[in-house]
């Protein structure tokens, strides 16, 4: 059988636009230690900015993500399935999942999101441009609002506790900035360290007697495992205050936050910046310091507690 010039010429065409095609589809590995709301939230953020700069999953990217369900171990084998995979770039979600990646390689531009503070975790040196593969958004937000909140919510405050995992960075580093700005306020801080989430009520528990409200940071072990949290502290008549929105709408009483979404959002934008050809180590790591007022009423009636008419105009959320 014969075929014409111009026959052959137009299947060679199409074979390679659908090979320019394929090529063109970029690889985007994300992944988190662990799913829940806040982090979820996140993750939603920055695959939706990417679609709003033209990266569209499905179309000109594939998204991989994974969960390491707490586990650390987990973790650091998703990272390398990651760098064996050829990702065009990783978006690590969270300390304990940025920093395997971060060990893992040092040529896959890496974003990272929702990190308190990229510099004592060891992901850059400072918040300048890093010159390596690693740049990304922290979520660290000042602590000293968010402790005027709870002596708004509970005049009679004199001591707080603080739930938190020991393994986490993040929450060893809220833990020394609570301290400090406590002791200005001369108010105790009640830490108690969990090993495991399945410790979270007890830990709540313990507090009881002890403490006018419990503070959590977003420790991934506590916020995974809040219910529990909550039901300990509903029984003891005693607030939590939250460091994000999303546990806020889960029962916590308030939170001053930066929107989780808006996280994701900024990371999105950079990582599409450096899927256009910048390099990730030219852009410098920052934070979204926009902070922004939840209150569940819900939670403030159960608890007897009368919310200032002030906080309720200021609140971005009721629920």
């Amino acid at each position: 059988m014969k075929f014409s010039k111009t026959l052959l010429f137009t299947a060679l065409t199409a074979l390679s636009l659908n090979s320019i095609a394929q090529e063109s589809i970029r690889n985007v590995a994300i992944t988190a230690i662990v799913e829940h709301p806040a982090l979820d939230t996140i993750r939603q953020g920055v695959i939706e900015e990417l679609a709003s700069e033209g990266f569209v999953e499905g179309k000109n990217i594939k998204i991989d993500f994974q969960s390491a369900q707490g586990s650390t171990a987990t973790a650091a084998q998703i990272a390398r399935k990651f760098v064996g995979d050829k990702a065009d770039i990783i978006i690590p979600i969270t300390t304990p999942s940025a920093q395997p990646v971060v060990a893992a390689t040092r040529s896959i531009p890496i974003v990272f999101s929702g990190v308190t503070d990229p510099v004592a975790a060891k992901l850059v040196k400072s918040w300048e441009p890093s010159g390596t593969n690693v740049t990304g958004i922290s979520d660290h937000k000042p602590i000293e609002p968010q402790l005027k909140l709870i002596q708004t919510l509970v005049p009679e405050l004199k001591s707080v506790g603080y739930v938190y995992s020991a393994g986490e960075v993040n929450s060893t580093i809220v833990l020394e900035e609570l301290q400090a700005a406590a002791k200005q306020a001369n108010v105790k801080v009640v830490p108690v360290a969990v090993q495991r989430s399945a410790d979270i009520g007890t830990a709540a528990r313990s507090l009881n007697g002890k403490v006018q409200a419990i503070y959590i940071s977003e420790d991934n072990a506590v916020v995974s495992a809040y219910e529990a949290l909550h039901k300990a502290a509903v029984e003891a008549k005693i607030p939590v205050i939250a460091a994000d929105r999303d546990t806020v709408k889960r029962g916590a009483l308030a939170a001053y936050a930066v929107n989780q979404y808006d996280i994701g959002a900024e990371t999105g934008k950079v990582a599409a910046r450096i899927l256009r050809g910048e390099k990730a180590g030219s852009i410098a790591t920052r934070d979204v310091s926009k902070m922004e007022l939840s209150i569940n009423q819900q939670t403030a009636k159960a608890l007897g507690i009368q919310v200032p008419e002030s906080l309720v105009k200021e609140a971005k959320e009721l629920f």
